[in-house]
């Protein structure tokens, strides 16, 4: 197993349930580090730092949530402006609790139709995500484009989408983000859409076909693993598991998603590699 890949659990799953318990659970199983919703306004970042030093547990990221207010390729460039500001705000966010990057996707979550042309929205969407990447760099915190299945959005779905628009933002800190629950629907080859992006892949989610815990779907994780260990990727990988519901993000507490998810991942992942040459 390659020693530079470590392993986190986002707690976005983890619903109505305080932080302490989350943060608790994570370290108890033996990750590496917890996730995070990009919430800075409602989420006391001190505090959370204080328990991931009491837990000896990383922050590795900020799941940043995409809504009608915070869409950097609306039609309105007032909507355009409070989302690069509320990447700015997840990038003091992420370097309080000491998270390494934030992800970002260019539309609203479930946004299905565009405003404008597509070469309009791509550049509006360079246009925000470089100026957010610039404030981001200058804190030593990295932004992961992350590609989302046609369901959720229609910008950006596959992994040769987000690596043209990377290079088209052209900042060191500013790379790919892969996550094989969307890769399992919208890419031809998920091992190969990896391979393609090699070190410009900066973070990577893990959940199963459908979005459970590995194993417990029809991905093969174990070539993933083998490609991810191939192109020597550096980062982390977090199981982003949500419910299978129409709407994943409804906030109903799904139980084994909690403490069997939770330790089912760790023990997977770390056979998986261990399974590696």
């Amino acid at each position: 197993m390659s020693n530079d890949i470590k392993f986190s659990y986002n707690t976005l799953v983890y619903a109505g349930e305080h932080i302490k318990q989350g943060i608790k659970r994570i370290a108890g199983f033996g990750y590496d580090a917890a996730e995070f919703v990009g919430e800075p306004e409602t989420m006391d970042a001190q505090y959370i730092r204080s328990l991931l030093e009491q837990h000896q547990l990383e922050a590795s990221s900020i799941c940043a949530i995409y809504t009608t207010e915070r869409d950097l390729v609306s039609s309105k460039p007032e909507v355009r402006r409070n989302a690069v500001r509320y990447l700015k705000q997840c990038v003091d966010f992420a370097k309080t609790i000491g998270a390494k990057g934030i992800s970002v996707t260019p539309t609203a979550n479930m946004k299905i139709h565009a405003e404008a042309d597509r070469d309009t929205e791509l550049r509006w969407a360079a246009e925000g995500i470089k100026e957010a990447g610039l404030y981001a760099g200058a804190h030593g915190i990295r932004l992961t484009v992350e590609p989302w299945n046609r369901y959720e959005t229609y910008l950006i779905n596959r992994v040769e989408q987000s690596f043209e628009l990377v290079n088209e933002i052209n900042l060191p800190n500013v790379g790919v983000m892969g996550d094989t629950y969307h890769m399992n629907i919208e890419e031809i080859d998920i091992v190969e859409a990896f391979r393609s992006v090699g070190s410009k892949l900066y973070y990577v989610h893990f959940a199963d076909s459908n979005r459970a815990a590995p194993g417990k779907g029809h991905i093969d994780f174990k070539s993933i693993a083998q490609v991810l260990v191939d192109i020597q990727y550096e980062g982390y990988i977090s199981m982003e598991l949500l419910p299978p519901f129409a709407d994943p993000f409804s906030g109903v507490r799904c139980e084994e998603y909690y403490d069997e998810y939770t330790k089912e991942s760790i023990d997977y992942l770390k056979a998986l590699f261990a399974s590696i040459a």
